[in-house]
């Protein structure tokens, strides 16, 4: 639930100032989604597109594009005028494999907000173990706004052209510069937000979503998976809609409290914490990289080379797309941060290559690991629906003031992510849309009390502290805690521990007997033989396996 690339974070103010929604207000009218029922499902071949990406990144694990499906519903814009404007979201479903009908199916969310859960389906089911296919059909949806969606959110493409102006440390220069950038973000929004979506795109919003999914597939009760910020989105619908939670299970989680502000300060401390132990791991093997042999040698040379891209980026002409990329202080920032969110051989060894690259003078691939397009824009969907959510799930601070307290003091100790979080959230101070208030989760009667949760303890993206809060909250939930490990979201991340209990949990209803239960960690990559190495043809490659 962090960017990815160049540009997605995590933020918060916590509930108790601002008043908290009640699971019964939230739901609407007799506790539906606002009295909406929506048309029963409709399955057909997905487009051609849609089918090669899938191909592309998932058959490898199983040949999944065979046999996935796409399906259209159209739901209010405003479940308080349930019979008023249409919007249509985009969803997926991968069936099962056995014989006979399906033991169910499994709504599946990856995060975000802004995160495209179309293709997140087919992904879950080509990382289930062969007996989950065959029980369980996995359903995909992009939220309202993002992706195949319609009306698509998007506000301004160039926004991330590179290279984009110094993140800076709070002078009065940078300042100035990225409160008008975000102004400029936040006004584009406004101008191209046609039928109003920026006023019904709360995660409530997307609750009532995702009961109106449940309808429509015709299920008495929502199974579901959710990822990161899908762990946030699945905790509320347990608060608004207890009675009609199924299996739930809630992986990277995140703290109520921390909704969305404090979040953000939390997670600047998080991926330093992690970048630091990252500059460890380059260090242990300067016999490959060649960037010093200890700690401190790795962490000035980041940091030097981050203060030389300020005003000398580095360019290059792709052969291959004809495209002149560039790698400033943002780019370099943006992109090696990937690393803090897991251990990952790929990655790593990717990055810290790119590194090397740079310092033999291969500026080549040094670009081709870290750099953005200069001209012609980018996608920015998932970027603006990420501020569209965040932005008026809660209100956030409008004085700069304290953002500026609040950063300076947090920079002082953890330098890596501190101000390129807060220029990335900047565009709340200047929202469009009114910010509502969030739902109080987990205090709702007839709280479901069999949800089963998974964390690292040292998960940056959603700190480890976030997930004991919503452990409490969600009373008589178990969670499973892989100790020591740093991946964001740990389901299908190479444990088989883990993966025995999500599977357990689904194909048997067996969760842990104690509250709590540790797994090891798996323990840290080693770089790849000269062998079996492979450069890095741009951090994009390295995306869809990283953030959820």
């Amino acid at each position: 639930m962090k960017r990815i690339v160049v540009v997605a974070a995590v933020a918060g103010l916590g509930l108790t100032g601002l008043g908290a929604v009640s699971a019964q207000a939230a739901a609407g009218p007799s506790g539906t989604a606002g009295g909406f029922d929506p048309a029963a499902a409709k399955w057909h071949a997905c487009p051609a597109d849609f089918v090669k990406q899938v191909h592309d990144l998932y058959d490898v694990l199983y040949p999944v594009s065979k046999i996935v499906q796409c399906g259209e519903l159209q739901v209010p814009l405003d479940y308080a005028k349930p019979k008023g404007k249409k919007i249509t979201l985009q969803l997926t479903r991968t069936p099962h494999t056995g014989s006979g009908a399906a033991k169910g199916d499994i709504v599946v969310n990856p995060g975000g907000p802004g995160g495209g859960g179309a293709l997140f389906g087919p992904r879950v089911f080509a990382q289930n173990s062969a007996p989950m296919r065959e029980a369980f059909n996995v359903v995909g949806f992009d939220p309202r706004g993002v992706g195949r969606s319609v009306p698509a959110l998007s506000c301004d493409p160039n926004y991330t052209n590179a290279p984009r102006p110094d993140y800076g440390t709070g002078d009065a220069k940078s300042v100035a510069v990225w409160l008008k950038k975000a102004k400029g973000y936040a006004d584009a929004c406004k101008k191209t937000d046609k039928i109003g979506l920026l006023n019904h795109i709360k995660t409530i919003d997307s609750v009532k979503d995702v009961e109106s999914i449940r309808k429509a597939l015709g299920s008495k009760k929502l199974d579901y998976y959710g990822a990161s910020y899908g762990t946030y989105l699945g905790s509320t619908y347990a608060t608004v809609y207890p009675k009609n939670v199924g299996r739930m299970v809630l992986d990277g989680n995140i703290g109520p409290s921390d909704v969305w502000y404090d979040a953000n300060l939390n997670q600047d401390v998080a991926f330093d914490e992690n970048m630091e132990y990252y500059f460890g791991w380059i260090a242990r093997y300067d016999s490959v990289y060649h960037l010093g042999t200890k700690q401190a040698d790795v962490r000035k040379f980041f940091y030097g080379l981050r203060a030389k891209l300020k005003t000398s980026p580095v360019y290059y002409k792709d052969p291959d797309s004809g495209q002149t990329i560039a790698v400033g202080p943002d780019e370099l920032t943006d992109t090696i941060q990937n690393a803090a969110y897991r251990r990952n051989q790929a990655l790593w060894h990717g990055y810290a290559t790119g590194l090397s690259a740079y310092k033999s003078g291969n500026n080549a691939t040094f670009a081709l690991t870290f750099g953005a397009q200069t001209t012609g824009g980018a996608d920015d969907n998932g970027y603006a629906v990420y501020n569209a959510v965040q932005c008026t799930d809660v209100q956030w601070p409008l004085s700069w003031k304290k953002w500026q307290r609040d950063n300076e003091k947090i920079n002082k100790k953890h330098p890596f992510l501190t101000w390129g979080n807060a220029w990335y959230n900047a565009p709340c101070l200047f929202w469009p849309a009114k910010a509502g208030k969030p739902v109080n989760v987990g205090h709702t009667k007839d709280l479901p009390r069999n949800i089963l949760m998974f964390q690292s303890t040292a998960d940056a993206a959603t700190p480890y502290e976030g997930s004991l809060e919503l452990h409490r909250r969600l009373k008589g939930s178990r969670l499973v805690v892989q100790d020591g490990d740093r991946t964001h979201c740990i389901v299908h991340r190479g444990s088989a521990a883990v993966d025995a209990y999500f599977d357990a949990y689904f194909l048997k209803g067996q969760r842990p007997k104690e509250s709590t239960v540790h797994v090891p960690q798996l323990g840290d990559p080693k770089p790849p033989s000269p062998a079996s190495s492979t450069s890095l043809s741009g951090a994009g490659a390295l995306a869809n396996d990283v953030i959820r």
